[in-house]
């Protein structure tokens, strides 16, 4: 997907919301363990649910490798599913080198056919670059995270004076454009987003924090929104999709995901 496809998904729906598929087994609802593949049966209810409300679906890989060939296959099914109008993101995280990250970049964007993938930026540029060698497809670069660790590294000053991810932010900028590199930005760290926005220029985020982790939306866009094109894409994972645990689920997504959409356009647009 292009930028320009992109950024017209989100003006026509006055919404930048990511509806994110981290789909537990362990935590849908019991009665679709009857289906013959229950996390696909999940899924397919939610993105039904969702769809007119959010622009982009992001599965995180690891709740579907971690269940072998069932897992994967779960995750095939989906995809195939998910509106070519939507916006994909694998949520892989890798961050390997040459090879190793070329035949990552294969296996999600030429077996599975997502639009973009997370990328750990530790090993440098040559673990981005086969990523970025795939016409219209897009890198999603860990900048800012919003976990605990992230002050383990995220926050150690260089002799510039500046934090490390914003290092990582500004030398990042030369190895893609804005329009196949975005990056990872943390809305539970509020006024930091200032730094990242100010680095990242023109780049689409991806905001994870929103909702169940506690970030705020109003601040997520005050300080990393963009004039006119907004250039976000904030994720809302469990307040969604485990809005509700009983035999109509689904209709609490939709009003979760309504919800946030609606605020989205009221503070945006």
């Amino acid at each position: 997907m292009t930028r320009s496809e992109l950024v017209e998904n989100i003006q026509e729906k006055s919404s930048f919301l990511c509806v994110g598929l981290d789909t537990d087994i362990q935590k849908i609802p019991k009665f679709l363990l009857e289906f013959e593949d229950p996390v696909f049966e999940f899924n397919k209810r939610i993105i039904d649910a969702t769809k007119e409300h959010c622009v982009a679906y992001k599965p995180n890989i690891a709740f579907y490798e971690c269940r072998g060939a069932e897992g994967w296959s779960s995750l095939e099914k989906t995809i195939d599913y998910i509106p070519t109008t939507h916006f994909t993101i694998a949520d892989a995280k890798r961050g390997d080198i040459g090879n190793t990250s070329k035949m990552y970049a294969k296996t999600f964007f030429e077996n599975m056919n997502f639009d973009s993938v997370t990328v750990a930026p530790y090993m440098g540029i040559d673990s981005v670059t086969p990523f970025l060698e795939f016409k219209e497809k897009w890198v999603i670069l860990l900048g800012l995270t919003s976990n605990k660790g992230a002050i383990d590294y995220q926050f150690e000053k260089n002799e510039r004076g500046e934090f490390l991810f914003e290092t990582v932010i500004r030398r990042a900028k030369d190895w893609g454009t804005d329009e196949n590199l975005m990056y990872v930005a943390g809305a539970t760290r509020g006024e930091d987003l200032i730094k990242v926005r100010e680095h990242a220029g023109t780049h689409f985020l991806l905001v994870p924090g929103v909702g169940a982790q506690g970030g705020s939306l109003e601040q997520v866009v005050k300080y990393a929104g963009i004039p006119n094109e907004i250039a976000l894409l904030v994720n809302s994972s469990r307040g969604i999709i485990y809005a509700s645990q009983d035999e109509h689920f689904e209709s609490a997504a939709a009003e979760a995901a309504k919800k946030v959409a609606d605020e989205m356009s009221a503070l945006a647009f």
